[in-house]
């Protein structure tokens, strides 16, 4: 059974990404949205847990969310797919169940 996990808050700003990472299994997929959309980013805090989290889970990060933050794609850690709202709704169609992290 796998589940897409939404992270929607900046992982400098609370630990729920961390806690995502950590708890979802493998197989799973991730999908940073609004301000949840700074923990794709390359080089930062959250970079290496990101990372590593990548040999286990799929990450999607939506497009319009890095746009309307100023977060161009060439700053995002490479195997992190870029969605759009049609990707979104297919990740909900694919996986068994939605979990958002808050």
């Amino acid at each position: 059974m796998s589940t897409l996990h939404t992270v929607n808050k900046s992982p400098f700003d609370r630990s729920s990404l961390e806690t995502c990472l950590r708890l979802a299994g493998k197989g799973n997929a991730v999908l940073l949205l609004e301000d949840g959309v700074y923990g794709a980013m390359r080089g930062s805090n959250a970079s290496g847990m990101v990372e590593t989290a990548l040999s286990d889970v799929s990450i999607y990060v939506l497009g319009s969310d890095m746009k309307a933050r100023g977060v161009d794609v060439d700053k995002i850690i490479d195997g992190i797919k870029v969605v759009d709202y049609k990707g979104f709704v297919d990740l909900t169609v694919e996986h068994d169940k939605v979990n958002a992290w808050l």
